[in-house]
């Protein structure tokens, strides 16, 4: 593309930049030597591997709110899925959520005078690229491709030492894996895209959303290949402890293991099919699919790809690199608050509630919208006294507490394996599902097996718990579109029965909120302006009005 043409050369810089502070993690070359050339060596193939695969994804260059990849592109799906809101006009982040409507409990009808899909395109423009949300994640994701295809490139021309095969073949794993991450993500987001396979190379091509799944499932099965041929040994193990940050190492974001890895995959490539289909038309065949994929996909014990925070050379900071950090703490002072619709999903008895949502003075939203207002802050464990009872804590600003799940986890793939199983007609299978990630992250919760649910309740339970279990983990507006919710109330979408608190401070507790989002992104004008679509090429904007 061309707008990224320059990234993999900025890359060598920023490396510099960012390897002082923390033994050089990052470090993408020699810094005493900083050249393309250094990279085919094999130190400097390993260190190109680590450092332009997290620097081009992830690390913001580019003063957004946050400072990383998981606290502004996390942040817009936070956002377009009611579980926060904004008053900050950074990004646009205050307007970007504003439902069509609201018909509040007396009858009154609010109405946004801006719509939001005006309002995005309005903004889908060069010269307000800072307030582009198409903009954020389009860059970021096809840095990350380019940064793979430059691995790939070099790593069968660079000589290695050892056990080559085995470390050839990581190499090769490590890239494909990445690649299928950018194409999901890009793929699950925007109506068109770009599939490119060369290095700071652009074509005009534009294929449609579906096309970039399929490249991200193609790469995710080449990397499972791939992986499947590695024994699990020392060669394998130190050098993936170089690829990933060794501040990333702890708890379950440790190195996987080969067999780990190709779980990682699985489960991505469930994501994929889940996350890109609209429930009312999933299929039997769809539903089996999920839950053959899922059935393969993460376990309790796995090592998943995810990272912690650190004072220095960070990939996201403590204080501002995620959803979590710009939400938890004091209410008027942070970036984001939370929805009263996503506690309002959450169990009154739910041990989770206690350890991360306190009741406060309500604050009202005088800037962003009419359903922004709020009772709840989040809480943050470095400066709140938190009522500890066991359960999972969200967020923590204490350097290297702050956990980031970058792939997925495992209670994504069991709640994945639920919802296949409860739709196929396994409800109590999937109940049971859903209870292993209650009691995997302490919810505490009364058993909802054999109590006799039928399937509309089972599938309340799902939603419920994957509105709390996933939050801040970059999947809550793939979930909000597939059930339909985002849409216009005559396509069957928006909410009714919401908790809404007015900024005159009225508690509606039967509101109806009519959000009327845009599904699927238009591509950003930073690409198709100055790299126009060509013969052939699939729509760039998304038709939706």
């Amino acid at each position: 593309m061309k707008k990224y043409k320059h990234i993999i050369t900025t890359v060598f810089v920023a490396g510099l930049a960012m390897t002082t502070a923390c033994k050089k993690q990052l470090d993408v070359k020699n810094p005493n030597s900083p050249t393309l050339e250094q990279a085919k060596t094999e130190s400097g193939l390993t260190s190109l591997a680590a450092g332009s695969i997290y620097i081009n994804g992830f690390v913001n260059g580019d003063g957004w709110l946050g400072d990383s990849f998981f606290s502004l592109c996390y942040g817009f799906h936070e956002l377009l899925a009611d579980d926060v809101s904004a008053q900050a006009a950074n990004q646009n982040v205050n307007l970007v959520n504003v439902p069509d409507y609201a018909i509040l409990d007396d009858g009154t009808k609010v109405v946004n005078t801006q719509p939001q899909i005006a309002n995005l395109r309005l903004n889908n423009t060069r010269d307000k690229q800072s307030q582009n949300m198409f903009y954020y994640e389009w860059q970021s994701m096809y840095g990350l491709n380019n940064a793979c295809n430059q691995i790939l490139a070099l790593a069968g021309t660079v000589p290695l030492s050892g056990d080559a095969g085995t470390k050839l073949a990581t190499y090769k794993a490590w890239a494909y894996w990445w690649k299928g991450y950018a194409y999901a993500r890009l793929g699950s987001v925007y109506y068109a895209g770009i599939i490119n396979n060369g290095i700071s190379a652009t074509n005009a091509t534009y294929v449609n959303s579906a096309a970039l799944i399929a490249e991200s499932n193609k790469n995710l099965q080449q990397a499972a290949s791939i992986l499947s041929g590695i024994t699990a040994n020392d060669t394998y193990t130190a050098l993936m402890g170089k690829l990933i940050p060794s501040f990333f190492q702890a708890g379950n974001a440790q190195v996987p293991t080969p067999a780990m890895f190709v779980r990682s995959i699985n489960t991505l490539m469930a994501r994929n099919l889940l996350a890109n289909t609209r429930t009312s038309v999933m299929t039997a065949a769809n539903w089996q699919a999920v839950l053959a994929l899922a059935n393969t996909g993460i376990q309790a014990s796995d090592n998943v790809f995810a990272g912690f925070t650190t004072t220095n050379n960070y990939i996201f900071s403590p204080g501002g690199g995620s959803v979590a950090a710009n939400t938890s703490g004091d209410e008027t002072a942070s970036s984001f608050t939370i929805s009263e619709r996503l506690v309002q999903d959450i169990k009154p008895n739910d041990k989770r509630l206690a350890e991360n949502f306190l009741q406060v003075t309500p604050f009202f939203n005088q800037v962003g919208g009419f359903t922004f207002s709020t009772r709840w802050k989040l809480y943050d464990a470095k400066i709140d006294v938190v009522p500890h009872n066991g359960a999972i804590q969200l967020a923590d600003k204490t350097p290297g507490n702050q956990e980031v799940y970058i792939g997925p986890s495992y209670e994504e793939n069991e709640l994945m394996k639920a919802e296949a199983l409860i739709n196929t007609g396994q409800i109590e299978l999937g109940l049971a599902s859903i209870e292993n990630v209650r009691d995997y992250q302490g919810a505490g919760l009364p058993k909802v097996t054999n109590t006799g649910l039928n399937l509309a309740q089972a599938l309340e339970e799902l939603r419920k718990e994957r509105r709390l279990a996933l939050l801040f983990r970059g999947t809550a507006f793939y979930d909000a579109r597939r059930w339909g919710v985002i849409y216009d109330i005559s396509e069957g979408g928006g909410r009714t029965n919401a908790v809404v608190l007015s900024p005159n401070g009225v508690l509606s507790t039967h509101a109806t909120i009519n959000y009327n989002f845009l599904d699927y992104w238009d591509v950003p004008a930073d690409e198709f302006v100055l790299n126009p679509p060509g013969a052939g090429s699939a729509p760039v904007l998304n038709p939706k009005k």
